[in-house]
């Protein structure tokens, strides 16, 4: 929940130079971000995408950069802060969740393919180490 430095405005990575966010002002791209920011920028497309699609429709597919999932999913099991640093969300194996009229799971998510995302999810967890 403490975000890193910001990142310098003339350090080639900086977004604030990328086309695709021309039309946006420069102070709504953030220079630094963590997990916690994340949630507070994913809640509202929760309530205000997510959510109605899913009462309309039934069943929502969600493809997100894995931070935007841990926070999905931070907040749909409520997970604290504490329990997150342990939470690898493997890529590309979809984690099923049944929710109840409220929005509310009805039990854990559960993995399409529990083997292939076990050892993912090991892969996610030593990413960075050597």
């Amino acid at each position: 929940d403490i975000p890193p430095p910001p990142i310098a405005a003339d350090n080639a990575k900086n977004p604030n130079g990328d086309a695709q966010y021309a039309s946006l002002p420069p102070d709504v791209i953030p220079g630094t971000e963590c997990l916690q920011d994340v949630v507070k920028r994913m809640l509202p497309y929760w309530y205000d995408a997510i959510v109605p699609d899913l009462s309309t429709h039934g069943t929502v597919l969600v493809g997100a950069h894995g931070n935007s999932l841990r926070a999905l999913v931070k907040h749909l099991e409520g997970i604290s802060d504490d329990d997150m640093a342990g939470l690898n969300i493997p890529t590309g194996i979809p984690l099923v969740y049944e929710l109840d009229d409220d929005m509310k799971i009805l039990g854990p998510g559960r993995y399409l393919d529990p083997e292939a995302a076990a050892t993912a999810a090991a892969a996610v967890a030593n990413q960075g180490k050597q």
